[in-house]
């Protein structure tokens, strides 16, 4: 049951990533890489409520560790950070790194607070 709550919460979240993504290049054309940070900002938010609310371990794995898992992706926000770096686009490294870090958590916690008052 375990396994099944895992793959069928990745294979939902991968899908919404990609269209959200893909929605969000059609109409952001500047350097600063939107979809994944607000993806992950996002994402981090709803861990949170996942986290804060206590669920059984079924739902944490479809929604946490599934759905979130592959909603959220770290290996694309590196890459997007290197080539930020690559293309020598300094302002807008900085605010890339400074904003998905800081909201991240940010998002986390007010996740976890909101589910508490839920």
């Amino acid at each position: 049951m375990n396994l099944v709550a895992l793959a069928t919460g990745a294979f939902f979240g991968a899908i919404s990533r990609f269209a959200i993504s893909q929605w969000t290049k059609t109409i952001w054309k500047k350097d600063f890489p939107l979809a994944t940070f607000v993806i992950n900002t996002l994402g981090s938010f709803l861990l949170g409520l996942v986290i804060g609310s206590h669920l059984d371990s079924t739902w944490t794995l479809l929604l946490g560790t599934g759905f979130l898992g592959s909603f959220t992706t770290f290996s694309t926000f590196k890459l997007e950070t290197l080539q930020l770096v690559q293309n020598q686009n300094r302002k807008t490294l900085a605010l890339y790194l400074g904003l998905s870090y800081l909201l991240g958590i940010s998002a986390a916690f007010l996740g976890i607070i909101v589910s508490l008052n839920i």
